[in-house]
């Protein structure tokens, strides 16, 4: 039995992976060693409530408000905006066409409150509903709503003329 119990964790946790970490990439700002700590956390954090997760309607879903609020508690450590590096940079490293596009809403999430983050990514990237984003956050949906519009609103200010940019392309 326990042995059937690992094999589906690791099923489960292979098929989510991938999402999870693109969903703490978003929280993070595009800070990939965050991102995998993450999902690594809540990985571990899943299995050792796997054997009562299996009853639980929506596993992937409850994965989702595990790597939320592991992110949200990361942000309320002191340690959470300290980057110790060798080096320094020359800027972010990322892939494919949409770079510019890439870069300037990563940096312009960077810019956002941990919550107004949190509910930016779970509403509009995850696709959850007003109430399911509630549930995640442990806030009423007159403050995800508000969040929302809030959120929504800094990132057009920020993001101003490029979003129209990027749009024609």
């Amino acid at each position: 039995m326990r042995q059937s119990r690992t094999d589906d964790f690791r099923e489960f946790a292979v098929g989510r992976a991938t999402h999870l970490f693109r969903s703490a990439c978003l929280l993070t700002s595009g800070d990939t060693h965050l991102a995998e700590d993450l999902v690594q956390e809540t990985l571990g954090r899943m299995y050792g409530l796997w054997g009562r997760v299996a009853r639980i309607d929506n596993p992937a879903g409850y994965a989702q408000t595990v790597l939320v609020r592991t992110f949200l508690t990361h942000q309320r450590r002191r340690s959470s905006a300290e980057r110790p590096v060798d080096e320094v940079p020359e800027g972010p490293v990322y892939g494919g066409e949409d770079l510019a596009l890439r870069v300037a809403l990563l940096d312009a999430l960077s810019r956002l409150a941990p919550k107004d983050r949190a509910v930016v990514v779970l509403r509009y990237w995850e696709d959850r509903s007003i109430e399911e984003t509630a549930d995640a956050l442990h806030l009423s949906s007159a403050a995800v709503r508000t969040r929302s519009v809030r959120a929504l609103a800094r990132l057009r200010e920020q993001l101003g003329g490029s979003l129209t940019e990027f749009a024609t392309r």
